[in-house]
């Protein structure tokens, strides 16, 4: 019976890493994904140049898509596309990296279980700001939502030192963004076509920028997660809205947060890549 289950998983998995269907709704994921970082993209640069004021952040891309022509539909997609990104990277975490053994692996699963939770948060926003039940959710709204989580882990026992490591963490995440992309670890997932021949190049060169630019911007809000628990005040605190801003307030600011900017520019655009070049 053992050897039975056994056999039925195995079917099971297959049949989820050949499922067209999946394939087709992950592609649809990351042109989604690349879409949103393109928006914020875009508004850090009219930050970074004095035109503010829109939350630089992925809930600020949803509220842009909400107020286009396509409105509420775009939204629709955009949730569906991250539904499709949540299967296939809790498959991963359930049985894949099977090319990895040991320590590797289980790092490779829990990461891809993060990455789940967070596709599936970013599409969780995207449908109720299409239902209307999130309001604006705007710059004001998302901030005070991370002071009060973080005034309520800093009110805790030990608060203080959870949400330093909750900031540290963040910090070795971005840290391991930035490695990711100069190790080109990336490319394991591109088909053939585009880790050789003419296409590596520019493919290549978008991946590192990318993954450099989200790695900076995670560290920033990393450490303003410790600069929280270190001086005890929750508005220290803040997402990727409130970490681009800090960037700009940093000496050459300007020119910093334009470099990123360009970085997320460079990360949709390595979306748009992964989705044609996808090898799971």
């Amino acid at each position: 019976m053992g050897a039975g289950r056994t056999a039925d998983t195995a079917d099971n998995d297959s049949a989820l890493e050949d499922s067209d269907t999946l394939d087709h709704g992950v592609r649809l994921g990351l042109v989604v994904y690349g879409i949103v970082h393109l928006i914020v993209a875009f508004t850090a640069l009219k930050l970074a140049w004095g035109e503010g004021g829109a939350n630089t952040s992925q809930q600020g891309a949803f509220a842009k898509l909400a107020s286009s022509p396509f409105g509420q539909g775009s939204l629709y997609v955009v949730a569906l596309g991250f539904v499709a990104l949540v299967i296939w990277q809790g498959a991963e975490a359930a049985v894949g990296h099977r090319d990895e053994d040991g320590g590797a692996r289980l790092f490779k699963r829990v990461a891809s279980a993060v990455k789940a939770v967070v596709y599936g948060v970013l599409g969780y926003s995207a449908a109720a700001m299409a239902a209307g039940s999130s309001g604006s959710s705007g710059k004001k709204g998302s901030e005070s939502t991370t002071d009060n989580l973080t005034a309520e882990l800093l009110s805790a026992p030990g608060g203080q030192v959870l949400v330093t490591l909750v900031g540290l963490g963040v910090v070795a995440v971005g840290g391991y963004l930035v490695h990711r992309g100069w190790a080109e670890k990336f490319t394991k997932r591109l088909d053939a076509q585009a880790t050789s021949g003419e296409r590596r190049g520019p493919i290549v060169l978008l991946g590192k920028a990318g993954y450099t630019a989200k790695g900076v911007a995670l560290a920033t809000v990393g450490a303003l997660f410790v600069a929280a628990a270190v001086q005890h005040q929750p508005k220290k605190s803040g997402g990727l809205d409130v970490a681009l801003r800090e960037l700009l307030q940093q000496p050459y600011g300007q020119v910093l947060l334009s470099a990123v900017a360009l970085g997320f520019a460079c990360y949709g655009l390595f979306s748009f890549a992964w989705a044609r070049h996808l090898d799971r």
